[in-house]
Order: structure tokens, then C-alpha cells, then sequence
């Protein structure tokens, strides 16, 4: 192996991928794309052969590659074609040390789904309904946003889930898990005034009824909720696509801005783990910088001197 160069190392390895492997020409010419900068990166610090590589070089190759601002799936692809690389080679060279072991590419962010200002869902909510299908989709759409479910959460719930005397709903969330959450006068409203349609046809109306029915009286499907959200919103001007989630974040969004108890609100939402509802709700940052400006110490104290000044 000593003998071997990192160059003759890689033409082999992609050699064994195509041949062997039987890899799509697509493919190879990925893990020899990644592989062709490791071997520049290497050149240019003197690295000619595969066991002189280690950890250390390594996660300053990733370094490099994130100073190029590529994103950190397109570096983790870098790593793991290294990391196959290194896999190969050890077959014939047990002894030899993988310098990607314990080298991690930089986090992918999660995109936070896109939300609505509260005009907006006052836009999509704030309407009468005169038929049927307009009063269930209306009370779907004002339950999803009262209390923040889930779209499994909305299509499981039952007749007999919803409790208007205490005005709570309870849902069956991830794992089985239930949780018992409140709901607004508005979408209360909206619920009695659906319950004047339900059911459609000859359905029999039990105590254990699905909450949300077609018009022939089954359970309504999630495919069909986000249809019919997605009509509703542009039934009523609005050029934003709105589906349940969207109304679920606004819902987290509009609390956190309210309260700022992100206790609450990862209860609110059956959150099982606080870190979810961080990166799931957010606060805009003139939000943050009133709060701290009110609350803390060092905040006012420079405010008062400000003044002073």
C-alpha cells in the first residue's frame, strides 16, 4: 500500500465500481468528481499516498469545502465517497486507518415551513358558510389553526374526541400518544355550525363517528383535506398555497410571539422534545429584540443612559 499513490488508489477503486460494482456512469462520475478535489486537496499539502491521510487533514478538507459554500448534503456526499474509498482499500490492507471515522459534515438546516400573518388567516377564516361542503372545510381549516393539530391528528378525531362544555378536543398523536387541547370560540362556532350538515346521506350519527366525513359519510382521507385547505385559501383571494401544516405553524408562531412560553407551546403541539418546537415555531427578530430590551437588566440600563444622553 505504501507503494501505492492516493491517484493509482482512486483510479482503482472507481475502476472496481464500474466493472464489478456495476455503478451507473452517473454514479462513477460523482465519486470521481469528490474524489478528484480530495486528491488536489491532498497534492497541495504534500500527501501523495492513502495512509498519510488522517482526521485532522481530513476535517480541514471539510473546512475547505465549506469556505466554497457548498451545502452540507453536497459535503457529506464528499465524505461519503472517501469514506467508500477507504472501505475498498481496506480490504487489502487491514491495518490501514479510515481518516473519515468521526469526521462529520456540517449540519443540513431545517427549512421552517412557510406561516401566515394573522391577517392572512383572518383572510382565509374570517367567512360564512352557506353550503355543506363550505361549513366542513371552514371548520377544519379554523380546528387546525384554533389548536394547532396535526393532519393525522384532524382526520382521526372523533364526534365524541370533542368536549365544547370544557372547550378541549383530545387527539391520538406520534406513538399513540394523546393530549388534550383547547379550542377557540371561533372554531367552536365553526364545529356547531358543520354539525348542522353532519352526516351527509343515510350515515348513522354514533357517538364514535369520525369528527370529519365525505360526502358519502366515511372518514375523511388526508389527500382530501389538503385539497380541499388548498381550495379554500383560493377560493379566498389568497396567493400563498396553504395546507394543514401551514396552519399548525401559524398556530405555533402566532402563540410564541404572544406568549413567549415555549413550554406551552411544545405542550400545545405534542412535542416530545423541546428542540423540535425551536426549530418548528420562530420569532422575528424585532420580537426578540423588544423582549430583551424590556426584560433585561443590562437592556435597560443602557436604555435609561441612552435617555440620559
Amino acid at each position: 500500500m505504501s507503494d501505492q499513490t492516493l491517484d493509482q488508489a482512486v483510479g482503482e477503486f472507481l475502476q472496481y465500481i464500474d466493472v464489478v460494482r456495476g455503478y451507473s456512469s452517473h454514479t462513477v462520475a460523482n465519486y470521481q468528481r469528490d474524489l478528484k478535489k480530495l486528491i488536489s486537496f491532498c497534492a497541495e499539502r504534500g500527501i501523495s499516498c492513502p495512509d498519510q491521510l488522517n482526521q485532522s487533514l481530513l476535517r480541514q478538507w471539510v473546512a475547505v469545502l465549506n469556505r466554497k459554500t457548498l451545502s452540507a448534503t453536497s459535503i457529506q456526499r464528499h465524505l461519503s465517497s472517501t469514506r467508500s474509498l477507504y472501505k475498498f482499500l481496506a480490504r487489502h490492507s487491514p491495518n490501514l486507518n479510515d481518516p473519515t471515522a468521526g469526521v462529520k459534515a456540517p449540519r443540513t438546516a431545517r427549512k421552517l415551513p412557510k406561516t401566515l400573518e394573522p391577517d392572512q388567516v383572518a383572510q382565509l377564516l374570517n367567512h360564512r358558510s352557506d353550503n355543506a361542503l363550505m361549513a366542513r372545510d371552514h371548520a377544519m381549516a379554523e380546528l387546525l389553526y384554533s389548536a394547532g393539530l396535526r393532519l393525522a391528528e384532524l382526520v382521526g378525531a372523533n364526534i365524541n374526541d370533542l368536549d365544547k362544555t370544557d372547550k378541549v378536543i383530545t387527539v391520538v398523536g406520534k406513538g399513540q400518544k394523546t393530549r388534550l387541547v383547547p379550542v377557540g370560540k371561533p372554531a367552536l362556532t365553526a364545529l356547531s355550525e358543520w354539525m348542522k350538515y353532519r352526516p351527509f346521506g343515510d350515515e348513522s350519527l354514533g357517538f364514535d363517528s369520525p369528527l370529519f366525513v365525505t360526502q358519502r359519510g366515511m372518514r375523511i382521507s388526508p389527500r382530501t383535506v389538503q385539497e380541499r385547505i388548498r381550495q379554500l385559501a383560493i377560493k379566498h383571494g389568497m396567493s400563498q398555497t396553504v395546507h394543514p401544516h401551514v396552519l399548525r405553524h401559524a398556530f405555533a408562531s402566532h402563540l410564541l410571539e404572544s406568549s413567549g412560553d415555549l413550554r406551552a407551546v411544545q405542550e400545545l403541539l405534542g412535542h416530545a422534545n423541546i428542540a423540535t418546537t425551536q426549530i418548528y415555531t420562530h420569532l422575528d427578530f424585532q420580537h426578540l429584540a423588544k423582549v430583551y430590551d424590556q426584560a433585561h437588566p443590562r437592556a435597560q440600563k443602557r436604555a435609561k443612559r441612552g435617555t440620559k444622553s
